[in-house]
């Protein structure tokens, strides 16, 4: 095991996105069977759903209520639009005027030519691209113009070289996605490919979730809490997910 990466901030809060159309559009594929996802927008546009927007307002709710030494002094979110828009409005909603800075390292992972497929539509149209995932693993493969779980991870050791440096007083708060918030525990924690996947097979992500690191003796990480639904719970709003062997298309 790969020692694990040193954490600069107080704390750092990684929150995945709520709920977005892109999700209501992959279950709705998902049960009719579909080969593609019914969705007009590039990704990198998905907005939110009317559920997703409950849940951004319940965590803005959330860090109204807290204490003003447990909010974030910082905000990141990637550029994406279903992830910003929850930053913002969770913002809006806390009262707090922290902007909200956009990482490109922390976009959604790529899937190239299988972006908006189903996993009965990859099988379909790339019979032996599924073959060749299967023979490489889910952590090594690339899809066509599409990234691996391993350029994700070489992204979140981009993001946390710099994260390093920041104050040890920071309370980081980052707005990202399912597959990115996996790779930074495989980052932080120094884990091998195969606890990973095992992490990945075992608990879902679920949207507006939060998963928490505090800084330790050293800088080395501690883990809070991972994908936690207490605050969209608490405050009233419905927590979503999706099944982990979901064909997510551009819904992550």
């Amino acid at each position: 095991m790969l020692d694990m990466q040193r954490l600069g901030p107080a704390s750092l809060v990684l929150v995945r996105h709520a709920e977005s159309i892109g999700n209501l559009a992959d279950r709705a594929a998902r049960q009719a069977g579909s080969a593609r996802l019914d969705l007009q927008d590039r990704d990198a546009d998905v907005p939110l759903s009317d559920t997703g927007r409950e849940q951004a307002d319940a965590l803005g709710r959330h860090l109204r209520d807290l204490d003003a030494t447990a909010r974030p002094t910082a905000v990141v979110s990637s550029p994406y639009r279903r992830s910003a828009d929850t930053a913002e409005l969770a913002l809006a909603k806390a009262g707090l005027a922290t902007s909200v800075m956009r990482d490109e390292r922390l976009r959604e992972r790529e899937l190239g030519l299988f972006d908006g497929l189903t996993g009965t539509g990859i099988r379909a149209e790339y019979g032996d691209e599924a073959r060749r995932r299967e023979h490489l693993g889910k952590f090594y493969y690339r899809p066509p113009g599409g990234e691996s779980w391993c350029d994700v991870a070489l992204r979140v050791r981009s993001f946390l070289s710099d994260v390093g440096t920041r104050p040890a007083t920071d309370r980081l708060w980052i707005f990202t996605h399912q597959a990115v918030i996996t790779c930074f525990r495989y980052v932080l924690e120094g884990m091998d490919e195969t606890a990973v996947l095992e992490l990945d097979r075992t608990v879902d992500v679920p949207n507006a979730s939060t998963t928490t690191y505090r800084r330790g003796p050293a800088g080395v990480p501690e883990l809070v809490e991972y994908a936690s639904s207490a605050v969209v719970q608490a405050r009233g709003a419905t927590p979503t997910k999706e099944p982990e062997h979901a064909g997510r298309g551009s819904a992550s």
